[in-house]
Protein backbone atom coordinates (compact mmCIF):
# COMPACT_ATOMS: atom_id res chain seq x y z
CA UNK A 1 0.00 0.00 0.00
CA UNK A 2 1.50 3.75 -0.85
CA UNK A 3 1.38 5.08 2.31
CA UNK A 4 2.30 9.09 2.61
CA UNK A 5 4.90 9.88 4.36
CA UNK A 6 4.67 13.33 7.07
CA UNK A 7 7.85 14.88 6.38
CA UNK A 8 6.58 19.31 7.22
CA UNK A 9 6.33 20.09 3.81
CA UNK A 10 7.15 17.44 1.03
CA UNK A 11 7.26 13.78 1.65
CA UNK A 12 10.54 11.76 2.35
CA UNK A 13 11.08 7.91 2.29
CA UNK A 14 11.64 6.23 5.78
CA UNK A 15 14.42 3.74 4.82
CA UNK A 16 14.05 2.09 8.04
CA UNK A 17 11.41 -0.19 7.27
CA UNK A 18 12.52 -1.19 3.90
CA UNK A 19 15.06 -4.37 2.46
CA UNK A 20 18.54 -3.06 1.24
CA UNK A 21 18.84 -3.64 -2.91
CA UNK A 22 17.91 -2.27 -6.18
CA UNK A 23 13.75 -2.62 -6.63
CA UNK A 24 10.83 0.29 -7.44
CA UNK A 25 10.23 2.36 -4.27
CA UNK A 26 7.18 4.50 -4.52
CA UNK A 27 7.57 6.32 -1.59
CA UNK A 28 10.61 7.38 -3.09
CA UNK A 29 9.37 8.50 -6.23
CA UNK A 30 6.40 9.53 -4.87
CA UNK A 31 8.90 11.80 -2.44
CA UNK A 32 10.36 13.30 -5.76
CA UNK A 33 7.40 13.82 -7.40
CA UNK A 34 6.17 15.89 -4.50
CA UNK A 35 8.92 17.85 -4.66
CA UNK A 36 8.12 19.55 -7.36
CA UNK A 37 4.88 21.01 -5.71
CA UNK A 38 4.38 24.08 -4.15
CA UNK A 39 5.81 23.82 0.08
CA UNK A 40 2.28 25.42 0.84
CA UNK A 41 0.72 22.55 -1.14
CA UNK A 42 2.70 19.87 0.08
CA UNK A 43 2.26 20.68 3.88
CA UNK A 44 -1.67 20.76 3.65
CA UNK A 45 -1.71 17.11 2.02
CA UNK A 46 1.17 16.09 4.58
CA UNK A 47 -1.47 17.35 6.99
CA UNK A 48 -4.36 15.30 5.51
CA UNK A 49 -2.36 12.38 5.48
CA UNK A 50 -1.98 12.23 8.94
CA UNK A 51 -5.20 13.36 9.84
CA UNK A 52 -7.07 10.49 8.14
CA UNK A 53 -4.62 8.10 9.30
CA UNK A 54 -2.87 7.59 5.83
CA UNK A 55 0.75 8.23 7.27
CA UNK A 56 2.62 5.44 8.62
CA UNK A 57 2.67 4.79 12.56
CA UNK A 58 6.08 3.23 13.23
CA UNK A 59 6.78 0.92 16.09
CA UNK A 60 8.38 2.16 18.80
CA UNK A 61 11.58 0.30 21.18
CA UNK A 62 11.18 2.68 24.12
CA UNK A 63 14.18 3.10 25.79
CA UNK A 64 13.87 3.23 29.60
CA UNK A 65 17.02 5.71 30.03
CA UNK A 66 14.69 8.33 27.82
CA UNK A 67 11.71 8.75 30.15
CA UNK A 68 11.52 11.24 32.00
CA UNK A 69 9.10 13.61 34.50
CA UNK A 70 9.09 17.19 33.51
CA UNK A 71 6.26 19.77 35.30
CA UNK A 72 5.07 16.17 37.17
CA UNK A 73 4.00 15.13 33.37
CA UNK A 74 5.57 11.81 32.70
CA UNK A 75 7.17 11.76 28.68
CA UNK A 76 8.34 8.43 27.16
CA UNK A 77 10.60 10.52 25.38
CA UNK A 78 12.10 13.97 25.61
CA UNK A 79 11.97 14.35 21.45
CA UNK A 80 8.70 16.73 20.64
CA UNK A 81 7.70 18.05 17.27
CA UNK A 82 7.84 21.90 17.54
CA UNK A 83 4.80 24.18 16.88
CA UNK A 84 4.42 25.27 13.35
CA UNK A 85 3.84 21.68 11.97
CA UNK A 86 0.38 21.01 13.07
CA UNK A 87 -1.21 24.66 13.62
CA UNK A 88 -4.61 23.98 13.93
CA UNK A 89 -4.06 20.57 16.24
CA UNK A 90 -5.78 18.24 13.22
CA UNK A 91 -3.37 15.40 13.31
CA UNK A 92 -2.13 14.46 16.86
CA UNK A 93 -2.77 10.74 16.58
CA UNK A 94 -0.78 10.70 13.32
CA UNK A 95 2.10 12.99 14.87
CA UNK A 96 2.02 10.99 18.12
CA UNK A 97 2.38 7.80 16.16
CA UNK A 98 5.49 8.85 14.81
CA UNK A 99 7.26 7.88 18.20
CA UNK A 100 7.44 11.49 19.00
CA UNK A 101 7.49 11.77 23.01
CA UNK A 102 5.57 14.86 22.77
CA UNK A 103 3.50 17.25 19.94
CA UNK A 104 3.36 21.32 20.35
CA UNK A 105 0.18 22.28 18.49
CA UNK A 106 -0.22 25.68 17.25
CA UNK A 107 -0.09 28.84 17.23
CA UNK A 108 -3.26 29.09 17.39
CA UNK A 109 -5.03 32.47 17.48
CA UNK A 110 -7.84 33.79 19.22
CA UNK A 111 -9.92 34.19 16.14
CA UNK A 112 -9.25 33.04 12.99
CA UNK A 113 -6.99 34.69 10.29
CA UNK A 114 -5.52 33.65 6.86
CA UNK A 115 -1.66 33.45 6.32
CA UNK A 116 0.26 36.12 5.10
CA UNK A 117 0.42 36.76 1.22
CA UNK A 118 2.18 33.89 -0.60
CA UNK A 119 4.66 33.16 -1.99
CA UNK A 120 5.15 32.59 1.63
CA UNK A 121 7.51 29.79 2.91
CA UNK A 122 10.44 28.40 1.10
CA UNK A 123 12.70 25.40 0.85
CA UNK A 124 16.68 25.77 1.47
CA UNK A 125 17.57 22.72 -0.41
CA UNK A 126 21.17 23.51 -0.28
CA UNK A 127 21.07 24.18 3.54
CA UNK A 128 18.44 21.91 4.37
CA UNK A 129 16.36 24.78 5.73
CA UNK A 130 13.31 26.33 5.80
CA UNK A 131 12.48 30.22 5.75
CA UNK A 132 8.30 31.04 6.12
CA UNK A 133 6.86 34.18 6.71
CA UNK A 134 3.37 32.04 6.90
CA UNK A 135 2.24 35.31 10.21
CA UNK A 136 -0.12 32.58 12.01
CA UNK A 137 -2.65 31.51 9.93
CA UNK A 138 -5.07 30.19 12.15
CA UNK A 139 -8.52 28.85 12.39
CA UNK A 140 -8.90 30.26 15.76
CA UNK A 141 -9.37 29.08 19.62
CA UNK A 142 -13.08 27.29 18.83
CA UNK A 143 -11.74 24.93 16.25
CA UNK A 144 -8.58 23.78 18.05
CA UNK A 145 -10.03 23.55 21.68
CA UNK A 146 -12.83 21.50 19.99
CA UNK A 147 -9.86 18.65 18.52
CA UNK A 148 -8.02 19.42 21.61
CA UNK A 149 -11.19 18.00 23.70
CA UNK A 150 -11.18 14.95 21.75
CA UNK A 151 -9.98 11.38 22.90
CA UNK A 152 -6.69 10.79 21.49
CA UNK A 153 -3.54 8.68 21.18
CA UNK A 154 -1.69 8.47 24.33
CA UNK A 155 1.00 11.09 24.65
CA UNK A 156 1.68 14.83 25.76
CA UNK A 157 0.28 16.88 24.12
CA UNK A 158 1.22 21.25 24.51
CA UNK A 159 -0.74 24.14 22.96
CA UNK A 160 1.06 27.43 21.39
CA UNK A 161 -0.80 30.58 22.09
CA UNK A 162 -0.68 33.71 19.57
CA UNK A 163 -2.21 36.46 19.29
CA UNK A 164 -4.13 37.99 15.89
CA UNK A 165 -2.11 40.58 13.70
CA UNK A 166 -4.63 43.31 14.14
CA UNK A 167 -4.27 42.90 18.43
CA UNK A 168 -4.58 46.30 20.19
CA UNK A 169 -4.26 44.45 23.64
CA UNK A 170 -1.51 41.32 23.63
CA UNK A 171 -1.88 40.78 27.14
CA UNK A 172 -5.28 40.65 27.10
CA UNK A 173 -5.49 38.51 24.01
CA UNK A 174 -2.41 35.94 25.34
CA UNK A 175 -4.85 35.59 28.21
CA UNK A 176 -7.58 34.68 26.38
CA UNK A 177 -5.96 32.01 24.38
CA UNK A 178 -4.57 30.58 27.90
CA UNK A 179 -7.96 30.76 29.44
CA UNK A 180 -9.99 28.86 27.09
CA UNK A 181 -6.64 26.07 26.62
CA UNK A 182 -5.93 25.36 30.01
CA UNK A 183 -8.03 22.81 30.74
CA UNK A 184 -7.59 20.62 27.51
CA UNK A 185 -3.22 20.74 26.62
CA UNK A 186 -1.00 19.30 29.05
CA UNK A 187 1.23 22.56 29.31
CA UNK A 188 1.02 26.04 27.24
CA UNK A 189 3.50 28.03 25.41
CA UNK A 190 3.05 31.76 25.01
CA UNK A 191 5.13 32.96 21.49
CA UNK A 192 6.46 36.00 21.60
CA UNK A 193 9.34 35.53 19.08
CA UNK A 194 7.74 34.90 15.65
CA UNK A 195 8.90 37.60 13.27
CA UNK A 196 6.34 37.52 10.94
CA UNK A 197 3.32 39.75 13.33
CA UNK A 198 4.52 43.30 13.30
CA UNK A 199 5.70 44.01 17.13
CA UNK A 200 5.08 40.56 18.42
CA UNK A 201 9.06 40.48 19.26
CA UNK A 202 8.96 43.67 21.19
CA UNK A 203 7.11 41.59 23.98
CA UNK A 204 10.33 40.42 24.99
CA UNK A 205 11.39 43.00 27.07
CA UNK A 206 10.53 44.61 29.85
CA UNK A 207 7.44 45.45 31.63
CA UNK A 208 5.57 44.21 28.50
CA UNK A 209 6.54 40.71 29.31
CA UNK A 210 5.99 40.84 32.96
CA UNK A 211 2.57 41.99 32.19
CA UNK A 212 1.69 38.64 29.94
CA UNK A 213 3.13 36.67 32.46
CA UNK A 214 0.60 38.18 34.86
CA UNK A 215 -2.44 38.08 32.73
CA UNK A 216 -1.14 34.28 31.43
CA UNK A 217 -1.04 33.12 35.18
CA UNK A 218 -4.32 34.36 36.22
CA UNK A 219 -6.24 33.62 33.37
CA UNK A 220 -4.70 29.67 33.61
CA UNK A 221 -5.33 29.71 37.57
CA UNK A 222 -8.93 30.59 37.03
CA UNK A 223 -9.55 28.63 34.24
CA UNK A 224 -8.85 25.32 36.09
CA UNK A 225 -9.57 26.32 39.66
CA UNK A 226 -7.75 23.96 42.20
CA UNK A 227 -7.03 21.63 39.76
CA UNK A 228 -3.99 20.41 38.13
CA UNK A 229 -2.47 24.00 36.66
CA UNK A 230 -0.88 23.26 32.88
CA UNK A 231 3.11 24.47 33.28
CA UNK A 232 3.48 28.10 31.10
CA UNK A 233 6.21 27.81 29.15
CA UNK A 234 7.78 31.64 26.84
CA UNK A 235 9.39 30.86 24.00
CA UNK A 236 11.86 33.08 22.64
CA UNK A 237 14.17 34.18 19.67
CA UNK A 238 17.05 33.32 19.25
CA UNK A 239 18.51 36.71 18.54
CA UNK A 240 18.21 38.31 21.37
CA UNK A 241 21.43 39.62 22.80
CA UNK A 242 23.07 39.03 26.73
CA UNK A 243 21.08 41.95 28.07
CA UNK A 244 17.93 41.50 26.92
CA UNK A 245 18.27 37.24 27.71
CA UNK A 246 19.08 38.48 31.16
CA UNK A 247 16.08 40.53 31.47
CA UNK A 248 14.29 37.02 29.90
CA UNK A 249 15.40 35.05 32.84
CA UNK A 250 14.46 37.71 35.58
CA UNK A 251 10.89 38.10 33.91
CA UNK A 252 10.46 34.79 34.10
CA UNK A 253 11.56 33.43 37.45
CA UNK A 254 9.80 36.89 38.92
CA UNK A 255 7.11 36.02 37.09
CA UNK A 256 6.77 32.47 37.81
CA UNK A 257 6.47 30.63 34.47
CA UNK A 258 7.22 27.33 34.76
CA UNK A 259 9.46 26.73 31.82
CA UNK A 260 11.51 28.76 28.65
CA UNK A 261 11.39 27.13 24.99
CA UNK A 262 14.69 28.91 23.24
CA UNK A 263 14.00 29.63 20.78
CA UNK A 264 12.19 29.99 17.35
CA UNK A 265 13.60 31.35 14.15
CA UNK A 266 16.09 33.51 13.21
CA UNK A 267 15.38 37.01 11.14
CA UNK A 268 19.63 36.70 10.69
CA UNK A 269 21.31 35.22 7.57
CA UNK A 270 24.72 33.74 8.08
CA UNK A 271 27.11 33.50 5.52
CA UNK A 272 27.52 30.02 5.45
CA UNK A 273 23.95 29.68 3.32
CA UNK A 274 24.43 28.41 0.15
CA UNK A 275 20.54 28.84 -1.27
CA UNK A 276 19.63 31.51 -3.52
CA UNK A 277 16.27 31.52 -1.55
CA UNK A 278 18.30 32.66 1.50
CA UNK A 279 17.35 36.35 0.36
CA UNK A 280 13.70 35.90 1.24
CA UNK A 281 12.74 37.77 4.38
CA UNK A 282 10.43 35.83 6.82
CA UNK A 283 11.89 33.43 9.63
CA UNK A 284 14.73 30.98 8.74
CA UNK A 285 15.49 27.47 10.53
CA UNK A 286 17.32 24.55 10.18
CA UNK A 287 20.96 23.05 10.74
CA UNK A 288 22.23 26.85 10.24
CA UNK A 289 20.11 27.61 13.41
CA UNK A 290 22.04 24.98 15.92
CA UNK A 291 24.94 26.64 17.25
CA UNK A 292 23.18 30.09 18.14
CA UNK A 293 19.95 28.33 19.99
CA UNK A 294 22.13 26.60 21.80
CA UNK A 295 24.30 29.65 22.74
CA UNK A 296 21.10 31.10 23.88
CA UNK A 297 20.03 28.28 25.47
CA UNK A 298 22.95 27.40 27.51
CA UNK A 299 23.08 31.01 28.95
CA UNK A 300 19.40 30.63 29.82
CA UNK A 301 20.46 27.71 31.94
CA UNK A 302 23.19 29.88 33.76
CA UNK A 303 21.29 32.50 33.83
CA UNK A 304 18.31 30.71 35.82
CA UNK A 305 21.27 28.48 37.56
CA UNK A 306 19.25 25.19 36.32
CA UNK A 307 15.96 26.35 38.41
CA UNK A 308 13.55 26.50 35.07
CA UNK A 309 13.27 23.42 32.70
CA UNK A 310 14.08 25.23 29.07
CA UNK A 311 12.78 22.97 25.97
CA UNK A 312 15.88 23.05 23.32
CA UNK A 313 14.50 24.18 19.50
CA UNK A 314 16.43 25.70 16.95
CA UNK A 315 18.55 23.33 14.03
CA UNK A 316 18.01 19.82 15.36
CA UNK A 317 18.44 17.48 12.89
CA UNK A 318 20.07 13.94 14.48
CA UNK A 319 20.85 12.53 18.31
CA UNK A 320 23.91 14.32 18.19
CA UNK A 321 22.09 17.26 18.24
CA UNK A 322 19.75 16.56 20.60
CA UNK A 323 22.12 15.59 23.22
CA UNK A 324 24.31 18.51 22.46
CA UNK A 325 20.80 20.63 23.73
CA UNK A 326 20.37 18.58 26.51
CA UNK A 327 23.79 18.64 27.78
CA UNK A 328 23.71 22.67 27.23
CA UNK A 329 20.62 22.40 29.72
CA UNK A 330 17.63 21.49 27.85
CA UNK A 331 14.99 18.90 29.77
CA UNK A 332 13.24 18.16 26.45
CA UNK A 333 14.27 19.22 23.18
CA UNK A 334 12.08 19.82 19.62
CA UNK A 335 12.77 19.74 15.85
CA UNK A 336 10.37 20.53 12.91
CA UNK A 337 12.77 21.47 10.06
CA UNK A 338 14.64 18.42 9.78
CA UNK A 339 11.68 16.55 9.06
CA UNK A 340 11.43 18.03 5.40
CA UNK A 341 14.94 16.47 5.26
CA UNK A 342 15.08 13.47 7.72
CA UNK A 343 11.34 11.84 7.13
CA UNK A 344 8.90 10.47 9.08
CA UNK A 345 11.43 8.30 10.75
CA UNK A 346 13.36 10.95 12.23
CA UNK A 347 12.24 11.36 15.28
CA UNK A 348 12.39 7.34 16.20
CA UNK A 349 15.71 8.07 14.90
CA UNK A 350 16.53 10.37 17.03
CA UNK A 351 15.89 8.79 20.02
CA UNK A 352 17.73 5.59 19.51
CA UNK A 353 20.94 7.97 18.46
CA UNK A 354 20.07 9.50 21.72
CA UNK A 355 19.54 6.59 23.98
CA UNK A 356 22.86 4.85 22.87
CA UNK A 357 24.98 8.21 23.50
CA UNK A 358 23.34 8.45 26.57
CA UNK A 359 24.78 5.23 27.53
CA UNK A 360 27.96 5.43 26.58
CA UNK A 361 28.64 8.51 28.38
CA UNK A 362 26.96 6.73 31.60
CA UNK A 363 24.16 8.11 31.97
CA UNK A 364 21.21 6.32 33.99
CA UNK A 365 18.13 8.45 32.67
CA UNK A 366 18.47 11.56 30.23
CA UNK A 367 17.51 13.59 33.26
CA UNK A 368 21.13 12.77 34.74
CA UNK A 369 22.57 14.59 31.68
CA UNK A 370 20.23 17.51 31.61
CA UNK A 371 22.92 20.62 31.91
CA UNK A 372 25.83 18.34 32.34
CA UNK A 373 28.60 20.98 30.21
CA UNK A 374 27.90 23.05 32.96
CA UNK A 375 29.31 21.06 35.53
Amino acid sequence: MFQLSVSGMFFARDRSARPPGRHFDPLAFGGRLLRLLPPNFAHRTAIRALKYGLAPTLKQDPSPVLATRVWDIDFANPVGLAAGFDKDAEALDGLLGLGFGFVEAGTVTPRPQDENPRPNLFRLEEDAAVINRLGFPSQGLDAFARRLARPRRAGVVGANVGINRDCTDPAEEFATGIARLAPLADYLVINVSSPNTSGLRDLQRGERMSEIIAHAREARDGAVGTGRRAPLIIKIAPDLDAAELDAVARAAIDGGVDGLCAGNTTITRPDSLHSIAARNAGGLSGPVLLRRSTEVLATLYRLTEGRLPLIGCGGIASGADAYAKIRAGASLIQFYTALIYGGPGLARTICADLARLLVDDGFAHVADAVGADHR
